[in-house]
Parts: structure tokens; sequence; C-alpha cells
């Protein structure tokens, strides 16, 4: 059986792929996608049932396509997933689902790659890493699994009625925390909120959604730090219309707050004395990005409202004021630990040694140290928007365009005149 050549490899065909296709496309760049299992399947199988974007429709979408909801609404994930396969009928991604990319390794003596295919071997000058951020589901090893209560990460939750009768620890303060946390609270749930390091935006200030001021303000384009960039832990959400999350309202509202999970032995967790501390910090972010936004309205003379009823806090909760340290399982009556707790990456099926000891690749935008090996939809990869619809969007013309520089360095060939003139 011939071995298949491309110019560009791309694996992954989740918003990553399909934008690094788009802009391989414009510049005339042969390539290849190849997806797994289908067109942004995460979304559609590895989020809990009521999930909408953390974005308004407006902004977390690719420029060429807008969604069919209302422009400040928050799309479901259903059809954001439907969304991507549109898109790739739109560009025409030469796309390929249902293959698995087993493992890339460098040709040699000659440019280019080889990669183990679950239909075959290909063989590309370029192979582009689009799998995304959300790769492998970390649960910390905190409770042993011969505990008497479930464990499940954020991935595989669905809805309050897969789960046990009993209360539900919930495990981690951002976006999918927050949001299943308040989901089960709803359904008459006891529920307690493990709370760690987070930022909390407002949702809304003076009639503009959070993603609007953190572009104006230059936010989503703050440089990443270095390739050890992590992704920021943000408490947002677009559930119910969009709101600001608080952790003090979600506990004015029944929701128990408790401090990062630490340890646990004989049926009993122990919480760090760290809750007022996250919730200061969380405070702290919010109120640093209203004054930003008013500085930014007054210095630009903008006629937008100003909202007083923004800065008024919650009163601290009895969970805050007499924080609990010490939790014994069996006597809350606690059946089911939701570890919101995020990802990891593997990238185990890159043959190269371009990683540092955490399993994170070595590279600059994108660009690996390995010639010709890229990555794409990394957190912060360029910026705070890297990870985002729109942003995986911007960096992938950047990479695209890397790439077609490089073919035309690979390509050059020196002038015959030249090559007799260095030959006498």
């Amino acid at each position: 059986m011939p071995v298949e050549k491309i110019n560009t490899l791309v694996v992954g065909g989740g918003q990553a792929g399909l934008a690094m296709s788009e802009h391989l496309s414009a510049q005339g760049v042969p390539h290849l996608v190849l997806e797994r299992h289908r067109i942004a399947e995460r979304w559609r199988s590895e989020r809990w049932d009521s999930l909408v974007a953390n974005g308004p429709a407006w902004h977390d979408r690719f420029p060429g396509m807008a969604f069919a909801d209302a422009p400040d609404s928050f799309v479901p994930k259903e059809k954001i997933a439907d969304y991507f396969v549109d898109y790739a009928k739109m560009i025409k991604a030469p796309i390929r689902c249902g293959v698995e990319v087993r493992k890339v390794r460098k040709l040699m003596g000659r440019p280019g790659f080889e990669a183990e295919t679950s239909e075959g071997k290909i063989e590309a000058i370029n192979v582009v890493a689009a799998t995304g951020p959300f790769q492998t589901p970390v649960i910390p090893p905190v409770v042993p699994l011969s505990a008497d209560v479930l464990q499940i990460h954020s991935n595989a939750y669905k809805n309050p009625g897969q789960l046990p009768e009993g209360a539900v620890l919930v495990v981690g303060p951002g976006s999918s925390g927050v949001q299943i946390a308040a989901e089960l609270l709803r359904t008459g749930r006891r529920v307690y909120l493990s709370v760690g390091p987070h930022e909390r935006p407002p949702r809304a200030y003076r009639q503009r959604d959070f993603c609007w001021w953190l572009g104006v303000l230059g936010k989503w384009d703050i440089e990443a730090s270095g390739s050890s960039s992590q992704h920021v832990t943000i408490a947002v959400s677009g559930a119910d219309g969009g709101q600001t999350v608080d952790l003090r309202r979600l506990a004015a509202e029944g929701i128990i707050l408790v401090g990062l999970t630490r340890e646990y032995k004989d049926g009993t967790l122990t919480f760090a004395d760290d809750l007022a501390t996250n919730l200061a910090h969380g405070d702290a972010n919010y109120l640093t990005l209203l004054d930003e936004a008013d500085a930014y309205v007054a210095r630009n003379g903008l006629d937008l409202p100003e909202e007083p009823e923004a800065r008024k806090a919650w009163p601290d909760p009895a969970c805050l004021t007499d924080p609990i340290r010490e939790l014994n399982m069996a006597e809350a009556g606690i059946a089911t630990i939701i570890w919101a707790t995020g990802y990891s990456v593997d990238f185990s099926w890159l043959q190269f040694d371009i990683f540092d000891a955490s399993g994170r690749p070595k590279h600059w935008r994108g660009v690996s140290v390995e010639p010709g090996i890229y990555f794409l939809g990394l957190p912060r990869q360029t910026g705070r928007g890297s990870s985002f619809i729109w942003g995986v969007w911007h960096d992938a013309k950047l990479l695209a365009d890397r790439i077609v520089s490089q073919g035309k360095y690979m390509a050059y060939e020196a002038p015959a005149s030249r090559d007799m003139e260095i030959s006498r």
C-alpha cells in the first residue's frame, strides 16, 4: 500500500484544527485534517447537558460565520458543535473523521515526518498538533478510589439525575465548578464547593460584556510569559442568560463554601485555611476590572451609564466567618465528588524530545523547538485568548504564515551563475 503524502498534516478536528485548515487553504497549502471522532466531539460528549458558551455569540465565533442565535445570547453546546460542522463545510475543509493518529516520527535523511494512523501511514513536511488544551481530565490523588463515594471529573458530569442521592462536593471554583454546583443546588441537593485561587470578572458592566472590556482594555492580547504559561481558573458563566459569578451570593443561596481540598483520611476531608484569601483575590480581580473600565469610559468620553450596584458586596456567609476545616463525608451525607480540576495535555503520540518535565510543549507562539512541528490551541499560546474560539483563529493565521515562509526557504535554489562563481 503506497504511503500518502501531504505538505501539512493537522491533527484534531475541533476549533483549532478547522481554524488551521481555513488559513492553510487561504495560503494554498495542501493539507489534511485528521479527527479521531467527530468534528468538535468534546463539545458533544465531554460537557454537561445544560452547558452554554461562556462568551456571547457575537464574540465566541470565527470571523467568517455568525451564529444564528441573538448576538448577546450564550449558545448551547450542541449548537456550538453544529456550528463547527457547518463551518467545515463552508471552508471545504479536507477533514477525515474516525482516523486516529498514533505516532509521529521524524523521517531520517530527508525533510518531514511519518505519521502512523489507524488507516495507514502518512508523510508530511509539517505537522500541527491542534488537539487543544482540554485533553486528559485531572483528578488529584486525594481521595482513594476505594472510598465509599462516587468520584467523577466534570467532563463526565451530564446532569443531576446521573448522580446517586445525597450531598455533592464540587472541587474547583472555575467556570465548570460554579455552574455545576449551582445547577445541583437548584435541584435541592446539599452542595459543598471547594474554592481555590481564581479570577472572577463581571459578566457585564456598564452595558458591555466582560469579553468587550477585555478587548478594549488590551487584556486579551497580553503576551504569554513562555511555554510554561498555564490556564488561569476563571469563574464566569453564560448560564441563565449570563450572570456575574459571586461566591458570596451562591453561599447565600445555599452552597457551602470550603477551602482548597487538601487531604483525606478515614472518611474525613481536610480543607486548607485559605477560603478567605481566595475569595479576597477573586474580589480584587473583579474590582480592578471595574476600576479600569471606569477609567476607560472617562478617558474616552463614552456614553455608558454608571453602575454603582456592581460594587455592592454580599455579606460574608457563615461558612466564611466560621470556615469548615474538616468534614466527615458520611456525616455530611456526601455521596459524590465532582472534580472540576482542569486538564493536562497528552502529546505522547509525538515521538520527539520537545516537552518539559511536566509534559508541556517547548514552543514559542506555537512554533516547536522541533522544526516542522507546531502546536495550536494551547492556553496563552500567544496571549489570553489563545484557547478561546476567536483567539485560536488568529493564532492559526500566525502558524499558517510561518509554514508558508518556511516552505519558501526550503524551496530556495541558488542561481546557477552564483554556483559557478562559488566553485571557482
